[in-house]
């Protein structure tokens, strides 16, 4: 890949804006998580309503990402881009001024589902810009927005301990307004976007068989990676009594392996194929998980920890290598809807670790199922990649698949 003919390809200002915007949001999606521990000491939650807590934003992401995939699509990204930024403003007020119950940080958990919603919007307007043979590197950098978690794990511990949790929402205003103004001065909507269409022919991409297999197995790599983001300081606070400053820096570790190595993962799918990269990052994932499950010491499990987010990291790039391959018309439908199903593996994970530790008195099955489901998306693959290589094409017939898939 020529780094000269990367830059002229596309719009970076445009790329930037793109992961500006979802990182900012990623950070305020996930803030639940990272203030989770002060959260649950205040109302002194059990362990199955502290992973309900922390997953909330996720669900609510989760079921919000295909119908902004869809606005994208009718009205332009960097108008919905913004008006999802203004709307992100809400339930920091709310956290900020308002959160006083339980009840009242499940609604503001619930709200915060705009914020994860900006994936559908960011990596279309970011995609539509770049050829085929960039656009693993392309939704790899905008991906890594993700990154934002990083930011919410590092600095909201602290911040909650400094001036009280509640306040973190209202410091988290400062970096979304922010992100507005570089939103609004330099992102651009792509001339190649295509015209819009009747709602009807959006959701004809659901009866793609291919779009669910892909939402399968973004359940795995971004739902691990982002319910692990959200979950890891409650689990290593309880599981091993580190502290709550300790957790959000153990958790930061984490989370920074996994965010930056989705834009290595998409490079490495375009360069070796994203099927080929998948099958081997989802056995390795799986042996990862089933050494996690036994809850080894602390320094084992945090680093079994960050490897195997990195590898879920790079799972999200190569997963999103093949998407618009598959997808272009529909891009912002098909992207909403398998980030929607991202989101809620993120949901399910937290909660499923919540109930597990509950019901077994430990989070080790939780953490088995984990591995089954990752093993089993190795499967699918295998008996996928004859069936891809044969029938993706474009217009002209012209093998789609790149790297090890041709």
């Amino acid at each position: 890949m020529s780094v000269k003919g990367f830059a002229q390809a596309g719009h970076w200002p445009t790329l930037l804006s793109a992961f500006l915007y979802f990182d900012v949001s990623f950070m305020v999606w996930v803030l639940l998580g990272a203030v989770g521990v002060f959260i649950a000491q205040d109302f002194g939650l059990t362990a199955s309503q502290k992973g309900f807590l922390v997953a909330l934003p996720l669900l609510a992401g989760a079921c919000l990402r295909l119908p902004m995939g869809i606005i994208a699509d009718r009205f332009g990204p960097k108008r919905v881009g913004a008006i999802g930024l203004l709307l992100t403003t809400l339930p920091l007020l709310l956290g900020w001024l308002g959160a006083a119950s339980p009840t009242g940080v499940y609604v503001i958990g619930l709200l915060l589902g705009v914020a994860g919603a900006s994936f559908a919007v960011a990596l279309p307007l970011a995609s539509r810009w770049y050829p085929p043979e960039y656009q693993g590197l392309v939704m790899g950098i905008a991906g890594a927005g993700n990154s934002g978690t990083v930011i919410a794990a590092l600095a909201a511990p602290r911040l909650a301990d400094w001036f009280g949790w509640r306040e973190v929402f209202g410091l988290a205003l400062i970096p979304i307004l922010a992100a507005l103004g570089v939103f609004l001065l330099f992102a651009k909507d792509s001339p190649t976007r295509p015209a819009p269409q009747r709602l009807s022919a959006y959701l004809t991409v659901l009866k793609e068989r291919d779009l669910w297999r892909f939402n399968f197995f973004y359940m795995i790599t971004f739902g691990g990676f982002v319910g692990l983001a959200s979950f890891l300081a409650i689990f290593l606070h309880d599981e091993y009594g580190v502290s709550r400053i300790a957790a959000g820096n153990l958790t930061a570790l984490c989370v920074c392996a996994g965010s930056f190595m989705r834009p290595l993962g998409g490079h490495l799918a375009d360069r070796m194929g994203g099927v080929y990269l998948l099958l081997l990052l989802f056995w390795v994932i799986s042996l990862f998980l089933f050494v996690i499950s036994q809850l080894p010491d602390l320094p084992v499990a945090t680093f079994f920890l960050c490897l195997n987010m990195a590898l879920l990291g790079m799972g999200n790039g190569a997963v999103f290598q093949l998407v618009p391959q598959r997808f272009h018309a529909q891009l912002g439908a098909a992207t909403g809807l398998v980030g929607a199903t991202g989101g809620l593996g993120g949901f399910l994970l937290p909660s499923l670790l919540g109930v597990c530790k509950d019901f077994f008195g430990s989070y080790s099955a939780g953490f088995l199922i984990f591995a089954l489901l990752a093993l089993t998306a190795c499967w699918l693959l295998l008996t996928l990649q004859h069936e891809w290589r044969e029938n993706w094409t474009d217009q002209g017939g012209h093998p789609l698949l790149a790297g090890a898939e041709k």
